[in-house]
């Protein structure tokens, strides 16, 4: 073919693998990084990128993720949610006056932005477990500080990311993926189904403009893989905690979301069996 068809040839090899390598750390420290917003689309074409290189689709992955691959975007995404949390103390504080409450704001669903992308990654690496234990750890804040604002389409779209990511934290957990005390998984029951129970109908609202155009679009399998997961995680509390839940969820007016008629048929249906067997 001759010494013109030479470049072409070379573009068509194989990369070094520690090229790629390479390439795959600065990416994902740069794309955890939190840098302004005047580098958002820089960081979000790396983002992709970092998705598209170790997704299995019609080819083969470009990387594959070895236990030192693992162990940086672990560290990562750990200094990740370490900023997150202090954006979380600054919106909480009464005494934090060093930037605007809007700013505030934006640093928190800027940051949200991140960690719902890092949590694609980390379940693509089946390495969530300290992501979720964070996650679990700061929920309390994090619903707090999701009230903080006062401008509906905002805070209806960091609501809908903050469910995003909570819905992929509790399926995790919910599945057993990722194994937590009961105590601890009764307070998120209790923490995050009336959040979501508040939320859709606060979402499902402002999804559409007064013209009928959607605004933004939330996943289609969003609420019913939640309400799944709720379901999940109720069964696999003591029988008296679901009780609890259960006469809660039948008491209010938002029964139709979630929807726990399985987890009730299901606990009518021990109860009965466990009191025929211990002669109650």
């Amino acid at each position: 073919m001759g010494a013109e068809a030479e470049p072409i040839l070379a573009r068509l090899q194989p990369v070094n693998p520690s090229a790629i390598l390479g390439i795959f750390l600065s990416a994902i420290r740069f794309a955890t990084s939190s840098p302004s917003s005047s580098m958002a689309d820089l960081k979000s074409s790396a983002q992709e990128q970092l998705e598209y290189m170790i997704t299995e689709d019609d080819d083969a992955p470009i990387l594959t993720a070895d236990d030192e691959i693992k162990s940086e975007v672990k560290q990562c995404v750990k200094r990740l949610f370490s900023r997150f949390n202090n954006v979380l103390e600054a919106l909480l504080s009464e005494h934090e006056e060093s930037i605007s409450e809007e700013e505030k704001m934006q640093l928190f669903q800027s940051h949200l932005l991140d960690l719902s992308w890092a949590c694609q990654i980390l379940s693509k690496m089946e390495i969530m477990r300290e992501f979720v234990s964070s996650w679990v750890d700061a929920s309390d804040k994090i619903i707090k500080a999701t009230e903080q604002s006062s401008r509906t389409t905002e805070i209806v779209e960091i609501k809908l990311k903050v469910i995003e990511v909570a819905a992929k934290v509790l399926e995790a957990i919910g599945y057993g993926t990722v194994i937590l005390p009961t105590a601890k998984r009764l307070h998120l029951v209790k923490l995050w189904l009336p959040f979501a129970r508040a939320t859709r109908p606060l979402i499902d609202s402002a999804t559409t403009d007064d013209e009928g155009t959607m605004t933004f679009k939330p996943d289609g399998e969003l609420w019913q893989s939640l309400e799944s997961t709720f379901v999940s995680m109720i069964l696999a509390l003591p029988s008296g905690d679901q009780a609890e839940i259960l006469t809660e969820w039948l008491e209010n007016q938002h029964i139709h979301y979630p929807d726990l008629t399985e987890a009730f048929e299901v606990w009518c249906f021990r109860s009965k069996v466990a009191k025929r067997r211990l002669g109650l």
